[in-house]
């Protein structure tokens, strides 16, 4: 498996992507921060918010679609919030039958439910064009540059360096066990208990496997005198274009918060 199957970075040479990755990565925490700031039915500001995300795609040029495909992919886990609908009190708009019981959809139970989706989905949009149109490593020189924690760092740099090599190890041990589970009629594979109880072995020896591989590529580090700290060359000034672009968007942002707000 190659490292650019993990990788969702499109390249191109569009005004997004010459942007500064020290910028992007402060515009789009700055752009989450105010969803999560926006209050309850905000609607005009939600819509002017995701405006921005659909301009940026435009400016971007890694399309629409790409972007909304990949970020319906988390909209799932945003859906957990669907406990608000019956959790919160308000003026009762329809009654649902459930476990010999009822259970009461409130207007406001509705309304925190589209907010917390509202939130969720922009917040989503923005990290997938951030990761659409800057390289990794450039991320993590964005994040090195802008004193995030070392260690959180490092930890996110080899996450990226290493998952790819436990995914084809992954891969490989699920191609032996195929091949060690074939039956004359052509349906290998034994029951759900064999399945499980092999599945169990396969994810504690690639555990052991990860871990003894750790260990090796730790002492190699020391070896080569790593003490903590990834040495990077000085970052080069701001662009006068990147200084316009980033106080332009956070103003605009500041803007959408404070009309929110009021």
């Amino acid at each position: 498996m190659h490292i650019h199957a993990l990788d969702s970075y499109c390249p191109g040479t569009s005004p997004v992507h010459r942007l500064d990755p020290r910028v992007k990565l402060l515009l789009t925490g700055l752009f989450i921060l105010t969803a999560a700031l926006l209050p309850e039915r905000e609607w005009g500001a939600f819509g002017v918010m995701e405006g921005l995300v659909l301009l940026t795609t435009l400016l971007s040029r890694v399309g629409l679609l790409r972007v909304q495909r990949r970020s319906a992919v988390a909209l799932p886990f945003a859906l957990a919030a669907v406990t608000a609908v019956f959790a919160t009190p308000g003026r009762v708009l329809w009654t649902v039958p459930f476990l010999g019981g009822t259970l009461s959809i409130t207007e406001s139970g509705v309304v925190r439910f589209l907010s917390i989706l509202a939130r969720s989905y922009l917040s989503i949009q923005a990290a997938v064009l951030l990761a659409a149109t800057t390289p990794f490593p450039d991320l993590l020189w964005g994040m090195r540059a802008l004193r995030l924690p070392r260690p959180l760092v490092a930890i996110v740099g080899f996450l990226y360096r290493y998952l790819f090599v436990l995914a084809d190890e992954a891969r490989r041990m699920l191609q032996a066990r195929e091949a060690r589970s074939a039956a004359p009629d052509g349906r290998g594979g034994g029951t759900v208990a064999w399945r499980a109880r092999v599945t169990g072995s396969m994810a504690g020896i690639l555990f052991l496997r990860s871990y003894e591989r750790s260990e090796r590529i730790y002492m190699a580090m020391l070896a080569r005198g790593y003490d903590g700290t990834v040495r990077t060359l000085s970052p080069p000034s701001l662009r006068p274009t990147d200084w316009i672009v980033g106080a332009l968007v956070g103003g605009v942002l500041g803007l959408i918060l404070l009309w929110g707000r009021m």
